[in-house]
């Protein structure tokens, strides 16, 4: 069965950075793709980031491009990671990792497997 769980969420200054980690168990990792979707309170649910299954390719939200960077641990082909620079306050949000086969999509329905999500905040 399907297992991710996230760690590594917390409280972190504006213009701090924080890691992320998806770890990952029960499927056939070569042939799935992660998402990190996040929600803020009062908030739908968004797509920040999609790394394919090979993690040749990635996609980013426009919010975060050019300061999160979503990969899998070299050390460790299980573990998905995002790494998230230059914080801001509007990041403040329960960030989830979610699986699905073959391609990215940044609508939330068309995933079946969640993790239990963590909280970023993001403030002063």
């Amino acid at each position: 069965q399907v297992q991710l769980v996230e760690s590594g969420g917390g409280l972190v200054q504006p213009g701090g950075s924080l890691r992320l980690s998806c770890a990952a168990s029960g499927f056939t990792l070569d042939s799935y793709v992660m998402t990190w979707f996040r929600q803020a309170p009062g908030k739908e649910r968004e797509a920040v980031s999609c790394i394919s299954s090979s993690g040749g390719d990635t996609y980013y939200a426009d919010s975060v491009k050019g300061r999160f960077i979503s990969s899998k641990d070299n050390a460790n082909n299980t573990v998905y990671l995002l790494q998230m620079n230059s914080l801001k306050p509007e990041d403040t949000a329960v960030y989830y990792c979610a699986t699905r086969p073959w391609l990215c999509s940044i609508i939330p329905t068309q995933y079946a497997d969640w993790g239990q999500g963590t909280q970023v905040t993001v403030s002063s």
